[in-house]
């Protein structure tokens, strides 16, 4: 669990689809081999999403950069 927490905080494409669809993207990091147990699913999938919005800018240097064009609608980020 504390894996797909970290993953959450750094990667921005995941927490789109987490908010997007949360048991889809917790299934395609279990199909890429992440182990987790019915438990630790049930609690990902009730987490707030806001807290890990919150917890990845706390520490933006360990961002994974996103390849994609920002979205219509949404502000570029400064360097």
């Amino acid at each position: 669990m504390e894996i797909f927490i970290g993953k959450l905080a750094s990667d921005e494409e995941l927490r789109s689809r987490f908010r997007q669809d949360r048991l889809a993207a917790i299934r395609q990091l279990q199909n890429e081999g992440l182990d987790l147990t019915p438990l630790e699913v049930a609690s990902l999938v009730a987490a707030d999403a806001d807290a890990f919005d919150r917890l990845a800018d706390a520490h933006p240097r360990l961002q994974k950069a996103s390849l994609h064009p920002e979205q219509p609608g949404q502000k570029a980020e400064k360097p």
